[in-house]
């Protein structure tokens, strides 16, 4: 299952650079410089849910117009292909 955690991290953080998530859930995220970068967990968990619920709402309505024998976006086709 992808992780969104880390496209939210990199939206709401445009200075990381690097980021693990430890078993525990803990996140570490670094800048180029690998000094760490103080993460909002609750911010980085609101942000990741809204990108999964874009992401589900895009194949939504890729699957809708394929149906209806539409012409998809380019960002509905790529979502469809895995994009």
């Amino acid at each position: 299952m992808y992780n969104y955690k880390f496209d939210a991290i990199y939206e709401l953080y445009p200075t990381v650079k690097h980021i693990e998530i430890r078993v525990d859930g803990t996140i570490i995220a670094q800048d180029e410089n690998f000094d760490d970068v103080a993460v909002d967990n609750s911010a980085v968990d609101q942000k990741a849910t809204e990108l999964e619920n874009a992401k589900v709402e895009l194949k939504a309505s890729a699957k809708a117009k394929l149906i209806a024998g539409e012409a998809l976006t380019e960002e509905e086709a790529d979502v469809m292909i895995g994009g």
